[in-house]
């Protein structure tokens, strides 16, 4: 049984990952239904918590079906990093979680996110501050390191471990790959295997099939895994990979039904959540995967993403449903 402190999450979790302007309330709902055992909210900038900006104030939002949950922060300075800390334990989560991840130049250049990585004793002490601040369990996510001449990961889960968090979870690249290249689960591994490293460790980076999170569960024994562009318009992933998992077979992909009633389910939730405009705006990013492998779907899907009322998606969702009726898609 993997736990965190004292939430048990299963003998093998698969985490929903933090992902800015996706990882919000109507798709951790629909990604909660399908399987995921631990999500996280999307990145909430410090700052903006303790000057009680709206966008960042939103993100605290969470609902008693998510949980666990863990509200995730970022920041490069210590006292606001401890502030905004103690304001997040306040919307009750299960778990505080740290950003020493993000590569976004915007974050990592002023040295937040995977800009800490630079500066180790600061990311420790910083560390150390906002789990003496909070008595709920402190997580990090974060990556192997800023570039390949300084990868110690090895040194950075010591030392986070020895600040007090209760998990890490490793994307295997570093901040100069971004999202481009090859994961590299070698090093996480090596994380893992350490002889001093006693917290959960969980993997990030690549997943996306049953078949390559059994290969990785397998070969680098990792506590468990974490995914995140893969399960965009895909929540059935973590269900996927459950049953793979447990017996060795695939599931069938999602029905067309099915397809349309979590899409429906997402999209209503979007704009209950955010508004008409902006929740319709969101879903963009989403419509490609729910609808994958439907041949000639192209003029519906550039009607979706050029919507911008919900009484026309609505009125295509149903239209797609009578359109292709069950095809069979991969």
């Amino acid at each position: 049984m993997v736990k965190i402190r004292d939430i048990e999450l299963g003998e093998f979790p698969l985490l929903l990952a933090p992902m800015e302007d996706v990882s919000d309330p109507p798709f951790r709902a629909v990604c909660k239904e399908n399987g995921a055992d631990l999500m996280y909210t999307e990145f909430i900038s410090s700052e903006g918590l303790i000057r009680h900006a709206e966008k960042s104030v939103q993100k605290l939002d969470i609902y008693d079906y998510e949980r666990p949950i863990g509200i995730q922060i970022f920041g490069d300075k210590i006292d606001s990093m401890r502030e905004a800390a103690a304001i997040a334990k306040e919307a009750n989560p299960e778990i505080i979680d740290i950003n020493y991840g993000c590569p976004v130049k915007k974050v990592a250049c002023k040295g937040a996110g995977a800009g800490i990585l630079l500066d180790l004793p600061k990311m420790q002490k910083m560390t150390e501050e906002i789990v003496k601040q909070v008595s709920l369990p402190v997580t990090v996510k974060t990556r192997l390191g800023w570039d390949e001449s300084t990868i110690k990961i090895v040194e950075v889960a010591k030392r986070l471990q020895d600040a007090g968090i209760q998990a890490l979870t490793i994307h295997g690249r570093t901040r100069k790959q971004m999202y481009k290249g090859e994961a590299d689960w070698t090093k996480i591994a090596e994380v893992k295997d350490h002889p001093d490293i006693h917290i959960p460790i969980f993997g990030n980076g690549d997943i996306d099939s049953p078949e390559k999170a059994l290969e990785y569960r397998n070969k680098y024994g990792v506590d468990g895994i974490m995914i995140g562009r893969a399960a965009i318009g895909y929540p059935w992933i973590f269900n996927e990979i459950k049953h793979f998992f447990k017996t060795g077979e695939k599931l069938p992909p999602p029905g067309l039904e099915d397809r349309i009633s979590v899409a429906r389910k997402h999209v209503d939730f979007s704009v209950e959540w955010k508004g008409e405009r902006k929740g319709l705006f969101e879903m963009r990013r989403h419509y490609t995967n729910y609808f994958r492998g439907i041949p000639n779907f192209k003029p519906f899907r550039t009607r979706l993403v050029e919507s911008d009322q919900y009484h026309e998606i609505v009125d295509i969702l149903e239209e797609i449903g009578s359109t292709f009726k069950e095809p069979v898609m991969a």
